[in-house]
């Protein structure tokens, strides 16, 4: 299934994409896709449903990002062996583990704010997870069972804050509007093999990111299970595996987004996105 969350921001309802590309309400049937739905009884609940008698969505309302009520978003730095050389870092040896603050989720097609002074803002197109069940101390041949799904995202970053300011990379990664998720959760049982998704990112029209996930130095299963020897993954936690080689720190010289940027992402399996580089609103 995919499923989706629409409506304005801070009262999205839940949706089901039909197999003739509909945008279906499921507001009669669950409150929202939240930690409590997630599970594989609600899966199983929701795959028995005809789609055909669900009301339909206006495809012109906005699509919010596609899982609520998230717990954490933990991401996976240098997960990709083009991606650390581009950066001239060593390739990891284990995960590095660093988390984005759960007030940067937007939605898939919403602006991205420019911070202001901000002048190193960057792109990095992801496969998210999504867990569905508590995994704690999971093998890796046993992780993906504790997946709900899969959605695009966008780790969006200001490298000036990420690197250049003492402390932890979450300050790079937390502003708001920097994690777009979406547009569709799809299930994982619509992605048997993580590890064959191919990524793509466009800057005004330009190519900056191709890759696949077959690439990642630790794959999925592998992510879940070493995260999970660390704290206790709940459902509605959201783990960013990394982004393949392409991102403007990379580029020879550096390029970094501008306000009136327009930035395009997506994945043959998991949909596509479009932001709008815009200044950010400060506070009177």
């Amino acid at each position: 299934m995919k499923l989706f969350r629409h409506g304005a921001p801070g009262n999205e309802r839940p949706g089901l994409l039909d197999a003739q590309g509909v945008r279906r309400d499921l507001s009669g049937v669950i409150g929202d896709l939240a930690p409590h739905t997630l599970g594989p009884d609600a899966q199983a609940r929701l795959a028995r449903l005809d789609p055909a008698r669900l009301p339909e969505v206006d495809p012109a309302e906005r699509l919010g990002p596609c899982v609520g009520q998230i717990g954490n978003v933990i991401a996976i730095g240098l997960n990709y062996a083009d991606h650390a050389a581009e950066a001239g870092l060593p390739i990891p040896k284990q995960p590095i583990v660093f988390s984005k603050h759960t007030a940067a989720v937007s939605g898939p097609h919403d602006d991205v704010w420019l911070p202001p002074g901000a002048h190193k803002l960057d792109w990095e197109v992801e496969l998210a997870v999504v867990i569905g069940q508590p995994a704690w101390h999971v093998p890796p041949e046993a992780a993906l069972q504790h997946v709900a799904g899969y959605c695009l995202a966008n780790d969006v970053s200001e490298r000036a804050h990420q690197i250049e300011m003492e402390g932890q990379w979450i300050k790079g990664k937390s502003y708001p509007t920097h994690c777009p998720l979406g547009p569709w959760l799809v299930t994982a049982d619509e992605i048997p093999d993580p590890q064959a998704v191919d990524l793509w990112l466009d800057v005004n029209g330009v190519a900056r990111q191709r890759g696949n996930t077959r690439t990642m130095i630790f794959g999925v299963a592998q992510i879940v299970s070493y995260l999970s020897r660390f704290m206790r993954l709940l459902p509605g936690d959201v783990i960013l595996t990394g982004t393949p080689p392409g991102v403007g720190m990379g580029q020879r010289p550096p390029v970094y987004l501008q306000a009136g940027d327009v930035v395009t992402l997506g994945s043959p399996v998991l949909g596509e996105q479009r932001q709008r580089i815009v200044a950010a609103p400060v506070p009177a």
